[in-house]
């Protein structure tokens, strides 16, 4: 069930391994934030350039202001999540330096999908979260469209198809807002 499955995915993650979860846009894989060794995974398992970001993901937006520099209202945040959307703010000590070290800005998930939001929960700290293909390549609707990465993957989550697994509209991943600069906000990328 749901908790046998939560509490499964929670350990394959405190044990440094990546795990495949749905989220509202398309299937993600996730590895805890804070833990350097599991972050480097990420990238080899996506053939990623390492200066490329990984965004974060929270249970709720209380914890936001733990591991961000928050300077919008925090009504807009919760108007804004959980959703299918990702908001760029500036990192806080708080977060493990060696996620994202080229940047002062970190990308924040807290996506409309109960299964991740109690994960992140469980684990008690942010999780690392990228979209489950390799880099350059579609993003994934069904847990069958990246069984080229299931070796690397320490669980799989299957919560069925994501979307219209026919409309290319549903591939596009999280709306990425920058929110870093007071007073403006920029769309990075359309979701």
């Amino acid at each position: 069930g749901w908790r046998e499955a939560v509490a499964a995915a929670a350990g394959a993650l405190q044990a440094g391994g990546l795990v495949a979860v749905p989220t509202d846009t398309v299937y993600g894989v996730a590895c805890l934030a804070q833990d350097s060794g599991a972050v480097r995974s990420v990238y080899g398992l996506k053939g990623r350039n390492g200066g490329k970001p990984l965004a974060i993901c929270l249970g709720d937006v209380d914890s936001l202001y733990r591991y961000c520099h928050v300077n919008v209202p925090d009504e807009l945040l919760r108007d804004l999540l959980p959703g299918p959307v990702t908001l760029v703010l500036k990192r806080s000590e708080g977060l493990n330096k060696d996620l994202n070290p080229f940047t002062s800005l970190v990308g924040v998930r807290i996506p409309n999908h109960p299964f991740i939001r109690e994960l992140a929960r469980a684990c008690s700290g942010p999780l690392a979260l990228t979209s489950a293909n390799i880099s350059c390549q579609a993003s994934t609707l069904t847990v069958s469209e990246f069984q080229d990465l299931w070796p690397q993957l320490s669980l799989i989550i299957d919560g069925g198809p994501i979307g219209d697994v026919q409309s290319p509209e549903c591939r596009l991943g999280s709306t990425v807002v920058d929110l870093s600069v007071s007073g403006k906000f920029t769309i990075i990328r359309p979701g």
